[in-house]
This record gives C-alpha cells, structure tokens and sequence, in this order.
C-alpha cells in the first residue's frame, strides 16, 4: 500500500462515479471519500458497482455521514435520529467497501464536556454492537471538530479510540481552526503513542475566528508541503481527503508536491 494517497471529497452522481473512479486512478488519486453529508443518495445496486469500480481502480472509499448528528442532544429522539443515520452509512459503506464512516459526532451545550465524553462512549458502544451483529465491515471514525462548540478535539478522539476500539477522522484543517495554530511535531508523536496505523485524514486550506472555523478553502502549497513533510519525517501512512471548494483539483496539487519531496 502507498505510504500516503490524496484524493477528494465527492466521486460525482452514482451513475456518474463508475466512470470518474477510474479516471481518478489514472490521475495518480489514491483514495476518496463519498459525501452523504446531507442524505444518503445511493441505492444498494450502485454502491456495489461503485465498489467494484473504486477496487479496480485501486481507490479506497470512504463516507462522510450526515452533518445532522448530535449524540449529546437533550432531545432522545434527536439522538436516536442521529444514531440511525450513522447506521444507515454504516449498511451502505458495507456495500461500498469502506473502511471508515466519518461524523461529527455532538456539541457540548451547556454539559460538562467530560460528562460528554462518557455519553459520546456510550453511544459509540451501542452502535458498534449493532455494526458487529449485521457483520457490517465498517469502522466508526468520529472526526477532529472545527468550533470549539463541538466534541472532537485530538485528545478526546484519541481517548474514544482507546475506550472503544473505533477509529477517528483527523481533519488538519479543524484542528488549526480550533486552536489557532498546529504543531505537527507535538500532534504526530501523540499519533505514534498511539499506535494507530494507517490514518484517515482531511485536509484543506480553512477560514477561522475566535469561535473556529468559518469555511474551507483551496489549501496553499506551503501548507500542503508542510503538512506532506511532516507525514513523511514521523513515518505515517495516510489517507487525506482534500475538502476545498475545489476538492479534485487540490488532491491533484498535493500529490504533485509529494512526488517532488520523494
């Protein structure tokens, strides 16, 4: 497996990914993730098409749940809602042949964000019970969160990883949004402590404020090398889902800049 493969956020319509897949393979694109960050807009019968297409061309597939979920939510039955969207990715990412089902996973509202975490656990416990008993090959990746409203910081995901035996979706992007800055040297050796292997990535240029981020943004090369060194200095294996504006053609931009630093 390549040490590093960059690709986009979105393949096109159902009909139309059996088609880009392999265009995307022979572009250099290494991996992509599909985005049912609205609904799920696939049926069965094409997403094992897509499956079928995304394995020729060497591509690994993702999903990117539902953006309406909120496993800390006051309301049980807002819960339940997004707990069952997680789970319906779950199904069709089974068809797709996808590793990792990514999610914001809750905001903290006015609960102690400790007490969240235990309700994050608890609820990841549940729907990992039900993946097991449908013997869905999937993964739950909750991933690295943007405002500083929302679960999802490294240290909290990284524990969730340790608790629970999911995955995690580290999003660069959301990190320098939620902090200000990002240290690779310091945010890479908590990820080899960790021992995770292979991760599953975004990246992107971002706009941000006090309160974090504001919108994604085509990333600039210096920050696209900054980041491809860092990878390359700690050893990492990765997956890096591009999620500018422009998804396709930065993917393209930064496995250019990769192949000048191999």
């Amino acid at each position: 497996m390549n040490e590093i493969k960059i690709g986009p956020a979105g393949i096109g319509g159902s009909k139309e990914a059996p088609e880009i897949l392999p265009q995307y393979g022979n572009a250099g694109i290494g991996c992509a993730e599909i985005p049912f960050t609205y609904q799920i807009w696939m049926k069965k019968e094409d997403a094992i098409e897509i499956r079928e297409a995304a394995h020729k061309s060497n591509i690994q597939l993702s999903i990117h749940a539902p953006y309406y979920i909120n496993l800390n939510s006051d309301d049980p039955k807002k819960v339940k809602a997004s707990m069952q969207r997680i789970l319906n990715c779950c199904e069709m990412g089974n068809y797709l042949g996808v590793n990792y089902i990514v999610f914001h996973a809750a905001y903290y509202g006015k609960t102690d964000k400790k007490k969240v975490f235990q309700i994050v656990k608890k609820r990841i416990k549940e729907m990992q019970t039900i993946i097991k008993k449908n013997n869905w090959q999937v993964k739950l990746a909750p991933e690295t969160t943007g405002k500083k409203s929302q679960f999802g910081s490294i240290d909290e995901l990284l524990l969730l990883v340790k608790e629970t035996g999911c995955f995690l979706c580290i999003d660069f992007a959301h990190l320098e949004a939620r902090d200000g800055k990002i240290n690779y040297d310091s945010l890479f050796k908590k990820i080899k402590k960790a021992k995770l292997g292979r991760l599953h990535c975004h990246f992107s240029g971002i706009v941000y404020g006090e309160k974090g981020e504001k919108k994604h943004i085509p990333t600039p090369k210096e920050k696209w090398t900054k980041l491809l060194k860092a990878l390359k200095k700690y050893k990492i294996e990765a997956n890096i889902i591009n999620e500018s504006p422009i998804p396709v053609e930065d993917a393209l931009s930064g496995i250019k800049i990769l192949k000048k630093l191999k």
